[in-house]
């Protein structure tokens, strides 16, 4: 709120000097009690100064997993990759900054999804307005996705995307809007006064350049100025209360979540999620997974070149390396060319790299020194991204295209191969699949070719409108801006060099002022619309699958650059409400969006048995580090979307023979524990719960329970009821 002056009367100057004497003597308090109580306070370093300003900060978390079976998994676009159980669960994770000085407030949003679609973000903007009105708008909330490649899709608005989703899902995308809300209703609802910490890091060990070749196209200068063909640095905001206790972390670091790789069918959050697990985990003592006031999100940043994979690209039947241009093997061709690691199996891989970060992470948070203050601003712009004269100097244009794929598209990346004969690095064209092209889809036009040019036109996407556009026109361009922090908030997936070159680009722009100095920027990937990858025009010569996915020809970047630099500008002159909003993007009404997932089936099972029987049950006892499984009769867990959301679809638990309880001691959102699903003929179908016991489990007698719900019918209606089945009694023993 704005503030309001006025001459004081001498008992207002009485009250004011009497307030700030107070104020004085709780600064104090709190300075003394940060000194004593460390084992209370989440500020291990305390900086010296003492604070005169502060914001109001809210932080939430709510599940956003959607369905787990039968639905097409985001990322991999592998029409044989479908949901068949879980492995954790999904969760929205949202951060709120307020300035009280000024009234102006950010939304940040963190999902445990494979990248926010313009369709999420618009219904969650509309249902937004409805529960604000004007609080949360388009140019102050990002959504941003951590680019797990193991989510449900189904929640885009563009053909080419609805065509790998199976089309429109809505229980899927309305999982993730109602989560996504659901957080931000959290985070606003517990907001109190707090201070924000940054600190820096560098994580070993957690991602390599899956396109090294690309990189090398990169200026030599340029490139002699880092050490590194990736970004190592962790960027982590440390959010605390008044008193020192902890709110939440908020960090940003490049890599892939793909170590869960496109042979998984278990919904997943991926290495990024399992370092959001181990941080709250930690800090929500006692509490099960998915709950406690502490959220830990692990957003995405500039991570189009760089994977988790770190033992590199191999041969999968030689095992020689294929690290080369085309990224191709002697025997099977590119195929066969897949990166692995570092762990023995897709799940230790995971939980190696999501250790790494976390642990990076916490490290940061217990240093965490330097304090973030000033006022919150922020810019937005919508962008027709397929028209946009770059201006390169004052004799020199450029501009953008129509989105179009290329070949090596295709040919997908040594993360997850793609099909036929399609190879990285292909910059001519091939008649038999340009004859494929044009009878089936749309010969690209001589200008589309033209302006893309090196890149050979597998999908001339841009031109094809059938039976809605393939890709979008209209994107989102935005930055928040906390004291001399800037979150760039990117629609896609910039490559390393492109982040390092718009940070740069936004920071100088931001720093051209007196208002601000010594800025620390952000790459916020995967925000607010999908526009596959960005790299630079020297990468893009060389056309391996992130140049082929360029979808705005080779200029992309330079078009980029050039719309952060003017919301940057806008943002140190204090000018953003002189920025034209720009052309809106459409929001394609459900009826326009079809499905291609037909409902399940009404659920079966064997005579003389009822959903919840044991078909195998567990053994009598296990040792520590052993794997307990049941199976049980079951229904389809798509039956249990909404129920489910906040639930859990197994749990383990523990007797106290003290008070002759059963205590939930895991569930479905635990590291622990997986739930498999095993379809059937005619609607029947298992499902077996895992628990890998840990070697910190107690000693003890333990019982494992799923839950879900059948379907019938009744006069063409669907009729949900709930089930329930439990294993016998287990021991846990050395």
């Amino acid at each position: 709120m704005g503030s309001k002056y006025k001459k004081c009367t001498s008992l207002e100057i009485a009250f004011i000097v009497l307030f700030v004497l107070m104020t004085m003597v709780a600064v104090a308090v709190i300075a003394v009690s940060f000194v004593k109580n460390e084992s209370t306070s989440d500020v291990d370093s305390k900086p010296t100064e003492v604070f005169t300003s502060y914001y109001q900060i809210g932080a939430g978390r709510a599940d956003c997993t959607g369905p787990i079976a039968d639905l097409p998994m985001m990322g991999y676009a592998n029409p044989d990759q479908t949901t068949a159980g879980l492995h954790n669960r999904l969760y929205s994770r949202a951060f709120i900054v307020a300035d009280p000085n000024n009234s102006k407030r950010v939304v940040f949003v963190s999902a445990d999804i494979g990248m926010v679609s313009q369709k999420l973000r618009l219904e969650v903007l509309i249902r937004l307005k409805s529960k604000y009105g004007n609080l949360y708008r388009q140019d102050n909330v990002v959504l941003s996705g951590t680019h797990t490649h193991s989510g449900p899709a189904g929640y885009f608005q563009y053909t080419l995307c609805l065509i790998t989703s199976k089309g429109y899902i809505k229980p899927s995308i309305n999982a993730l809007i109602n989560g996504i809300i659901k957080s931000i209703d959290i985070a606003h609802k517990n907001m109190k006064a707090g201070r924000i910490f940054i600190n820096k890091g560098e994580v070993e060990g957690s991602n390599i350049n899956r396109s090294p070749y690309s990189y090398l196209q990169n200026p030599e200068g340029e490139r002699a100025r880092y050490k590194s063909n990736t970004d190592k640095e962790l960027v982590l905001l440390k959010m605390v209360d008044l008193d020192g206790h902890g709110i939440g972390t908020l960090s940003w670091f490049a890599v892939h979540p793909v170590s869960m790789n496109n042979t998984n069918h278990l919904v997943s959050s991926d290495n990024m999620g399992y370092a959001s697990y181990l941080f709250e985990q930690e800090k929500n003592t006692d509490s099960l997974p998915g709950q406690g006031p502490f959220v830990a999100a692990f957003a995405s940043s500039n991570l189009g070149d760089v994977s988790s994979n770190i033992l590199g690209p191999h041969c999968v039947n030689t095992g020689e390396t294929c690290d080369n241009p085309d990224s191709t093997c002697p025997v099977g061709g590119s195929s066969m060319c897949m990166s692995v690691g570092p762990g023995m199996d897709m799940f230790e891989s995971t939980a190696i790299i999501g250790r790494n970060i976390y642990n990076k992470a916490k490290e940061l948070s217990r240093t965490a020194t330097r304090e973030i203050k000033g006022p919150i601003n922020f810019a937005h712009q919508w962008v027709n991204m397929t028209d946009v004269t770059v201006q390169f100097n004052s004799t020199h244009t450029g501009r953008t295209c129509k989105p179009a794929l290329g070949y090596s598209f295709a040919a997908g990346t040594t993360d997850g191969v793609g099909a036929f004969n399609f190879t990285q690095g292909t910059v001519d064209g091939d008649p038999f699949w340009d004859a494929i092209r044009d009878i089936l889809l749309r010969t690209p036009s001589n200008e589309t070719k033209d302006c893309h040019h090196p890149k050979p036109i597998l999908f001339s996407t841009g031109e094809m409108t059938k039976p809605l556009p393939w890709h979008p026109d209209i994107v989102d361009v935005q930055i928040l801006t906390l004291g001399t922090l800037a979150i760039a908030a990117v629609p896609g997936e910039f490559t390393t060099m492109s982040g390092r070159r718009l940070r740069e680009a936004v920071k100088r722009e931001l720093e051209s002022t007196e208002s601000l100095k010594d800025v620390d920027v952000v790459v916020s990937g995967l925000c607010n619309v999908y526009t596959h990858y960005i790299t630079t025009y020297e990468e893009y010569q060389v056309q391996r699958y992130e140049a082929a996915s360029t979808i705005y020809g080779p200029h992309s970047l330079s078009a980029y650059i050039q719309q952060f630099k003017s919301l940057a500008k806008a943002i140190a002159e204090n000018s953003v409400d002189q920025l034209p909003k720009g052309p809106e993007p459409p929001n394609f009404s459900d009826k326009k969006l079809i499905p291609l997932l037909f409902d399940n089936p009404v659920d079966k099972k064997p005579n003389n048995t009822a959903f919840g029987d044991v078909v195998i049950d567990v053994q009598r006892s296990y040792r520590l580090g052993d794997v307990a499984e049941v199976t049980f009769v079951s229904a389809n867990p798509r039956n249990s979307v909404t129920s489910m959301a906040d639930g859990t679809f197994l749990t383990v638990e523990k007797y106290e023979n003290a008070t002759g309880n059963w205590i939930v001691t895991y569930n479905d959102a635990s590291w622990e524990t997986r739930l498999y699903w095993k379809k059937a003929p005619k609607g029947h179908s298992n499902v077996t719960v895992a628990w890998h016991i840990p070697y910190s489990a107690e000693l003890g007698t333990y019982k494992m329970r799923h839950f879900g719900h059948f379907k019938t019918q009744q006069f063409l209606k669907p009729i949900f009821t709930p089930y329930e089945g439990s294993s016998s009694p287990f021991e846990v023993r050395n």
